[in-house]
């Protein structure tokens, strides 16, 4: 490789790092930069999070990659990666895992990385994750290619200490939050959060992100299984109290005798079996946040001590005269339409009307397109971790499947789907597979005709299929599939004048991604 091409490679990268654009479509171009100058099948970006690297941007690798967490000390490739001092290459015979094995998006079955090579990124002198290349057919990468990811690394960690200064412009008074949040990270399992790259997750972040450091009540709102409680912790960890406790109270699990003790506690001897004072919720929460998750069904006496906080932040525990002043915000979660309980008298309207000072709607799963794949890719390598496996992926149909299902039970029926289904497919193999691949039937979901109902959100705004145009007798689901892609993508591309790059965005899909699929379909 010549120092002209490697040149011509650097010059756009190095113009973008002056101009102003998305994250996303930043570390996008730095990716397929790297794709055009050396040769790989995937590559991939990963930011350092506590013991943890969490993919940003991938190319070449399936989607579910993207809600995946590599633990170091489950994936020593990776530890290694970040731990040199430059470009590393394992040789073919490593006896260490590839953490992509099975992951490559262009490849069906359990064709392993041959080849793999990265180099560790920094900013400010401290490591910032690493970029990695993998290649299918052994010995694809040479010393001139190792050379030449030393320079593409340098400008890498430029690109990635660009966007790290201006998140952190952005958000200059939650950067000592931030630093916080990341040694607790570092000292905890890691928690549970939100993850997703469609329209609709995009829209609830950014509402997440206004509010959260504000003061003002907020009422979660969407059906069972979304993740209320997900969203609430996320309000409490970008707020200006995340360093105080978060104290949750299930209000549908709370009998009617004891809703007032646990949420306002009590004294010795206020009622039979009260041997000794008590604090309640809101005196454990004081200076942090309340999530009052399920508010609706709390009893309407109840609602009306609860509006007399709210409003004065004074408190009487059951059994006592004495005040108690408590500082705390209030998140409220339902899966009910309160104003609905409010005209059947099941609720009060003042009660109502201070809880829903900011209404938050969590979108169902099934309005969020291709996030299905990303939980998916957080769940099975949570099963992966846990039952000691060395890789679970998706096959083809089973995205399929999980893609075309309208998920009644939202993220949470999910969780248990991939649980359930990892279990199943692994008492299938004996003895135990070092890659687990999960099929369609390993998941057991009903197949979906692929009428309006059941296309992926994420592919909403193409034209609208006829459905007299699908195969009436497909000879398999991935011919169905195949079949309703091909006509997708045609229509998008009709709709824009074949300009791939709108087509791309219409569709919920990566450029390039959408450029191996046309490939793949047989579209010119």
């Amino acid at each position: 490789m010549t120092h002209s091409v490697l040149l011509q490679s650097l010059v756009p990268l190095m113009a973008d790092l002056s101009r102003d654009m998305p994250e996303r479509e930043r570390f996008r171009r730095l990716l397929d930069t790297l794709r055009g100058l050396l040769p790989c099948d995937a590559t991939a970006l990963l930011r350092l999070d506590g013991d943890a690297l969490l993919p940003v941007a991938i190319d070449g690798l399936v989607p579910d990659t993207l809600g995946r967490r590599f633990r170091l000390d489950e994936h020593p490739r990776l530890a290694a990666l970040l731990a040199a001092d430059g470009p590393l290459r394992f040789p073919a015979d490593s006896p260490l895992p590839d953490p992509y094995d099975g992951l490559i998006d262009a490849v069906t079955g359990e064709l392993d990385v041959h080849d793999c090579m990265g180099c560790p990124l920094h900013v400010d002198g401290e490591p910032w994750g690493v970029l990695t290349l993998d290649a299918l057919a052994p010995d694809r990468f040479t010393s001139e290619h190792m050379a030449a990811l030393r320079a593409f690394g340098e400008l890498a960690s430029a690109t990635v200490a660009a966007v790290a200064r201006l998140r952190a412009l952005a958000r200059q008074a939650r950067e000592e939050h931030l630093r916080a949040e990341a040694y607790r990270a570092a000292a905890h399992p890691p928690a549970r959060q939100l993850t997703g790259q469609s329209a609709a997750f995009k829209r609830l972040s950014r509402e997440i992100d206004l509010v959260a450091g504000s003061e003002l009540t907020v009422l979660v709102t969407g059906e069972t299984g979304v993740g209320k409680e997900l969203v609430a912790q996320a309000l409490h960890a970008r707020s200006a109290r995340a360093a105080r406790p978060l104290i949750s109270v299930n209000c549908a699990a709370l009998p009617d005798t004891l809703v007032e003790s646990e949420l306002f506690g009590h004294v010795r001897g206020a009622f039979t079996g009260a041997s000794r004072d008590r604090q309640g919720k809101f005196e454990l929460a004081d200076g942090g946040t309340l999530f009052l998750d399920e508010v609706g069904e709390l009893p309407l006496a109840v609602q009306a001590k609860l509006l007399r906080v709210l409003q004065s932040g004074q408190l009487q525990r059951v059994g006592s005269d004495r005040e108690h002043r408590v500082d705390v915000r209030l998140i409220a979660a339902t899966n009910r339409d309160l104003a609905a309980e409010v005209r059947a008298g099941r609720l009060r309207a003042d009660f109502y009307h201070r809880l829903s000072v900011y209404p938050l709607h969590v979108p169902p799963l099934r309005e969020r397109g291709r996030d299905v794949l990303v939980a998916a890719g957080f769940f099975l390598e949570e099963n992966r971790s846990r039952l000691g496996l060395g890789g679970v992926r998706l096959d083809a149909d089973a995205q399929a499947a999980l893609l075309g299902y309208a998920w009644p039970g939202n993220v949470r029926e999910l969780e248990h789907l991939i649980g359930r289904s990892v279990l199943k497919a692994l008492g299938r193999h004996v003895p135990r597979p070092r890659l687990l691949t999960l099929t369609a039937d390993d998941l057991g979901l009903p197949v979906v005709a692929p009428t309006t109902s059941a296309t992926p959100a994420a592919v909403s705004d193409a034209p609208a299929m006829d459905e007299a145009r699908l195969p009436t007798a497909p000879a398999s689901l991935r011919a169905a599939v195949d079949a309703l892609q091909r006509r997708l993508i045609e229509g998008a591309l009709a709709q824009h004048d074949g300009n791939r790059a709108a087509a791309a965005r219409v569709l919920g899909l990566d450029r390039a991604n959408l450029a191996r699929l046309c490939r793949r379909l047989g579209l010119g």
